[in-house]
């Protein structure tokens, strides 16, 4: 398949518990002269959240730079059928699996990664207990092992989704788009539509009620060009109330903890020192409604602590949750420091 002036191919992998999942790999012309670079989306959107549409994006970037692009879809992708999933999960079976696979179909022995969300922690828990070694630099977006919400972010997690819970598996921004089923979807819809006036857009309203209590919560719209404003209506599905049932402990506890009780991962991702010789490059926007940017600074310090001088933070100043990937000028402002990061890595080994 092409995308623009790339190809994509489907690499279908299963996930440890026997999930199928996928890998979208894609390469420009000429064939790639740097090593692999996987991308790990957020909740309740797919890998194609990498490629809005803006005059440059990430993946156009890296590929002009000459890495060979992976796009994972793990078992939070709205590619997916809907399934009540957890980090551990996601930890433990999906991009361990999506490495392996990565690994093998390139023969690279090193792998970097650009993380994103709940994609970002889920892989950090990975990472810190050393079940992907190969990879070697992860620039890490929005959130890591400190998750930080503002005070109104964590009483609607305290409060509000537990009572959602009771009534509903999931939350989904579609209602904004096709109509909300039920009394409970579209009463939640009606109050959406009430209190969020910042935009015409459903989806839009509807993704900032699911993930905080921003207007917006995950980007700020003067950094969204009309077609990416629009684009959005497509890429925000469904996220089971298990994921915010952990979060809720997590930020509680201050830092991610596990929920499943498996032996591959502590009980708490910050009690010992990371079971990995990675390089960390953490970032986020200055304006991030969804997570504080405090998340990354105390993530940052936690691993400054462990090996002082090794890894970088870049909080950029205007941008919000996702629009680092996403905006209209994300091209001048962030990609080249994304690049720059992978490079170091590449020089320093």
């Amino acid at each position: 398949m092409t995308v623009g002036r790339h190809t994509a191919e489907v690499i279908p992998f299963t996930a440890g518990d026997g999930v199928p999942l996928n890998l979208i790999h894609i390469q420009g012309e000429p064939a790639p002269a740097k090593g692999p670079v996987l991308l790990v989306h957020g909740a309740g959107v797919r890998a194609n959240i990498f490629r809005s549409p803006t005059r440059r994006t990430l993946v156009d970037e890296l590929v002009d730079q000459g890495y060979d692009v992976w796009l994972e879809n793990w078992r939070a992708s709205i590619e997916l059928p809907p399934n009540p999933w957890t980090l551990d999960q996601a930890a433990v079976f999906d991009h361990p699996a999506a490495v392996e696979t990565v690994a093998r179909e390139t023969g690279a022995d090193e792998i970097q990664a650009i993380i994103h969300c709940q994609g970002s922690t889920s892989f950090m828990m990975s990472a810190v207990s050393g079940l992907v070694p190969q990879v070697t630099t992860v620039v890490a977006n929005a959130v890591t092992l400190h998750p930080v919400l503002s005070r109104l972010a964590v009483a609607k997690l305290r409060w509000v989704l537990p009572a959602a819970a009771r009534l509903l598996g999931y939350l989904d921004p579609q209602w904004g788009a096709h109509g909300a089923p039920g009394i409970v979807p579209k009463a939640i819809t009606a109050y959406v539509n009430a209190t969020h006036r910042e935009c015409q857009n459903g989806v839009c309203k509807l993704a900032s009620y699911t993930y905080g209590t921003g207007h917006p919560t995950l980007w700020r719209h003067e950094n969204l060009n009309p077609q990416t404003h629009d684009w959005i209506k497509g890429e925000f599905a469904s996220v089971p109330l298990t994921f915010f049932r952990q979060m809720h402990r997590c930020v509680d506890a201050g830092h991610l903890v596990s929920v499943d009780g498996r032996a591959e991962l502590p009980e708490s991702f910050v009690a010992a020192p990371p079971r990995t010789d990675a390089r960390f490059v953490f970032v986020t926007g200055s304006l991030n409604n969804c997570f504080l940017p405090e998340s990354q600074r105390q993530t940052y310090e936690w691993f400054e602590r462990h090996g002082r001088g090794r890894h970088a933070l870049h909080i950029f100043p205007g941008y919000g949750h996702l629009d680092p990937f996403i905006g209209q000028r994300a091209a001048d402002d962030v990609f080249p420091v994304i690049v720059s990061e992978l490079q170091k890595a590449a020089v320093a080994r």
